[in-house]
């Protein structure tokens, strides 16, 4: 278990070590490193960053906080006769582990079981607004201030009916494991009282001071987790949809390609279990549709031979001839030059290339809808389910309250499932053959044409002028981001979409603005810094992929701290405890260095890293220690990893989301990444597209999760993914002596790809 404790917890040397790092360290056993409790003697103090970081102050989480807070109270907490608390979360449960944090908030307000609570996605609820979009690593943030008052008053509630019935003053009662409990010992369940309780006014209450607490901050295993191992959790295509009908869609050979004809649909029609084609054409309220032809089919199999089958004309789109050196080479020369540096400075620079990347989640896309003429119903894993309806209502030129959308557990988003794209497409089909469609996407085209991180060029600047860092300037051109989808209502998206049809619109561009300048903070004071995004058109599917500008601009900055600090003549732990601005950064990073034993002798080709990192008002710090004997296939063999979250709720799932974060980077940093030929993706399977596998995933990982000292709930979605980023970059160099330019590093097994606007044949 974790540092916290739990089941077969123990203090071996490691962790005895661990533990007595955890406050500042004077000195350290010779050959680990620098003087963790006092930061370098650079030739001069730094200059503090100018200006000042405004996401010290706000960031899209506050934002979206905000936006959720007036309408908190329309969401559904109740007590069934049954004694079980539900919770109708209008958020996505996609593997983050929301439900289960929400859960332990509950049962720790209420005095139950947290088998007693019930945290399920809600429906699409249109009076939510802005309340039910599942993004920005902003969920525990949203529920935090409200969640445990709801939960209290709930609890006061059903507590101040069993004292009406004893004529009883409430404050004498006690409850355990959701039973009042009177003096005298009489009792009853919280299932008995809660239909007369519901005919009390809501009294005020407070939530626990966090010195009571005995569910919140204890390892907790998922909600979900034992319905996951046995296949009980039912994912959209698991759901047993009276009458629906397999689908699969065949799609262009060109992202945003077209069909001109399909030369044998009869045939097609004619094979075994085939119901219907039917092409699917532009169109689509807001974002277009997928474009392609469908094939329904009495099982997936038959439709998947149907697909393969099908003789298709494509039309080009407007990436016909596209490819990796045509995007970069664009995005170069749409980069401003970065300002020329002062006479005398030390200069550290570099031009760095990220490629599109897919998040390729376990799930594929997929959807359930059942289209008729005068309702619809939709079942899919939707980040924000709100304008998923809305749009979809408009598709089928239906009353928005004539319209139900049920909130699917997804297998993986982190972005993706912010998009509707397969419930427009099964809408469509629906409609067009007047049955329920179950559709899913090939694995193949799930990776060419669903929604990309868009590629990225940085040009960095630093300079360093009379001992101490005087300017630190990143200047990134990426492919446009989609962000349409707004705050998860029509009216945001439909303001971001205006005009309709237009791959990049004024609103679109401040929408990606907004979040670019509410989420990319830097962490150190490097004088006057400037970070600049010139986002570039290109009409591409893409989408806020988990820390879509984040990762790769925190990267680069880490990767330049090294060079700087390299320059300088001073340790790279040594340097950043001298120009972190936040004493929390410090602290994470005083901690890692200890548990890790930075500058520890290495074997020849090995080497540690470290990178650091703030987000969504959380801190991170990792050190890895790197195989690069063979540098074309560097591989992480050791990573700890500090986390400040403020107030951990679940460190359980804090330590899941650690874990998730370093296989991402282990994936973007060193092996993953979209080759574009001809404006398509080249890769379609795992075979291909090498994100981590177990082989790749180091078997020594140590999460540190800092003690809570009174801070507020942070985010944890995507701040664990930066600073392991920066810190395998940095072995890497250290290792190589090759300094990290362009990604991923290692080399990149050659492969036969599937031809452009075909499916593969199925394994034998």
């Amino acid at each position: 278990m974790g540092e916290g404790g739990g089941p077969g917890f123990s203090i071996g040397r490691r962790r005895l070590l661990t533990y007595a790092l955890s406050s500042p360290v004077v000195t350290i056993a010779a050959g680990f490193g620098v003087n963790l409790a006092t930061p370098s003697s650079a030739v001069a103090a730094p200059t503090p960053l100018m200006p000042a970081d405004s996401v010290d102050y706000y960031d899209v989480g506050d934002s979206i906080v905000q936006f959720a807070a007036p309408t908190m109270p329309l969401v559904k907490l109740s007590v069934g006769t049954d004694g079980k608390v539900t919770l109708e979360m209008p958020r996505l449960e996609n593997g983050q582990g929301i439900a289960t944090a929400l859960g332990m908030m509950i049962a720790e307000e209420m005095d139950v079981p947290l088998s007693d609570v019930i945290v399920h996605s809600a429906d699409a609820q249109p009076e939510l607004r802005y309340n039910q979009i599942t993004g920005g690593s902003s969920s525990v943030r949203c529920f935090d201030p409200v969640l445990p008052v709801m939960a209290a008053e709930a609890r006061a509630r059903l507590v101040a009916y069993a004292a009406q019935q004893w004529a009883l003053d409430p404050s004498t009662l006690r409850v355990e494991a959701g039973v009042v409990i009177a003096p005298d010992g009489r009792s009853a369940t919280y299932g008995s009282l809660t239909v007369g309780a519901a005919t009390m006014p809501l009294p005020s209450a407070q939530p626990k001071d966090p010195s009571q607490y005995t569910v919140i901050g204890r390892f907790t295993g998922r909600l979900d987790a034992r319905d996951i191992v046995t296949g009980r959790k039912k994912f959209t295509m698991d759901l047993a949809v009276p009458n629906a009908k397999p689908t699969m869609l065949r799609m262009p050979s060109q992202i945003r390609g077209q069909v001109i004809s399909v030369n044998n649909v009869a045939a097609v029609k004619a094979m075994p279990g085939v119901i219907d084609v039917v092409v699917v054409p532009p169109g689509g309220a807001i974002v277009p549709r997928q474009v392609g032809v469908a094939v329904m089919a009495d099982t997936f199999g038959q439709a998947w031979d149907a697909c393969r089958a099908l003789d298709i004309t494509w039309g080009d789109g407007t990436n016909k001839g596209q490819s990796n050196e045509s995007i970069f080479a664009a995005l170069r020369a749409a980069n401003p030059p970065l300002a020329a540096p002062p006479s005398g400075a030390l200069t550290i620079d570099g031009e760095f290339e990220f490629p599109p990347a897919t998040a390729c989640p376990l799930e594929v896309e997929c959807a359930i809808v059942d289209a008729r003429a005068d309702s619809a119903e939709i079942w899919a894993g939707m980040q924000t389910p709100i304008v998923a309806l809305q749009a979809t209502a408009a598709d089928l030129g239906l009353p928005e309250d004539s319209v139900k959308a049920h909130v699917i557990p997804s297998g993986g988003a982190f972005g993706r499932r912010l998009f509707w794209d397969p419930v427009q497409v099964a809408a469509y089909v629906s409609k067009a053959t007047g049955r329920v469609c179950k559709l899913m996407y090939h694995r193949s085209d799930d990776i060419r044409h669903t929604r990309l991180r868009p590629p990225q060029v940085h040009n960095v600047r630093a300079t360093v002028i009379g001992g101490t860092v005087a300017t630190y300037e990143q200047h990134i051109a990426a492919i446009r981001l989609d962000a349409r989808h707004g705050y998860g209502e029509k009216g945001t998206a439909e303001t971001g979409a205006f005009p309709e049809g237009m791959p990049q619109t004024f609103a679109n561009m401040n929408y990606e603005q907004f979040f670019f300048k509410t989420m990319v903070a830097s962490p150190y004071n490097y004088g006057f810094s400037t970070k600049l995004l010139t986002p570039v058109t290109f009409d591409w599917n893409t989408v806020s992929y988990r820390s879509v500008h984040i990762q790769p601009a925190r990267l680069v900055e880490e990767i330049i701290t090294d060079e700087i600090a390299r320059a300088m003549g001073i340790d790279p732990v040594a340097f950043r405890l001298e120009y972190l601005r936040l004493p929390r950064a410090r602290a994470v990073l005083q901690r890692v260095a200890g548990a890790a034993q930075w500058g520890k002798a290495m074997p020849a080709g090995f080497a540690q890293g470290v990178g650091v990192h703030q987000e969504s008002r959380s801190f991170t710090a990792c050190i890895v220690e790197l195989d690069a004997r063979d540098p074309l296939h560097a591989k992480v063999v050791r990573a700890t990893i500090a986390i400040d979250v403020g107030k951990p709720i679940n460190p359980s799932g804090i330590e899941q989301q650690c874990h998730g974060g370093l296989a991402e980077a282990i994936s973007l940093v060193l092996n993953a990444g979209l080759t574009i030929k001809d404006g398509l993706p080249q890769e379609g399977s795992y075979s291909q597209y090498h994100w981590a596998r177990m082989i790749d995933f180091p078997k020594a990982v140590e999460v540190i999760i800092m003690p809570n000292i009174g801070d507020p709930v942070g985010g944890m979605g995507e701040p664990g993914m930066s600073a392991p980023s920066g810190a395998i970059a940095n072995a890497y160099a250290r290792a190589t002596g090759i300094k990290p330019r362009k990604f991923p590093l290692n080399a990149r097994d050659p492969f036969v790809a599937t031809p452009a606007g075909q499916l593969p044949a199925p394994p034998l």
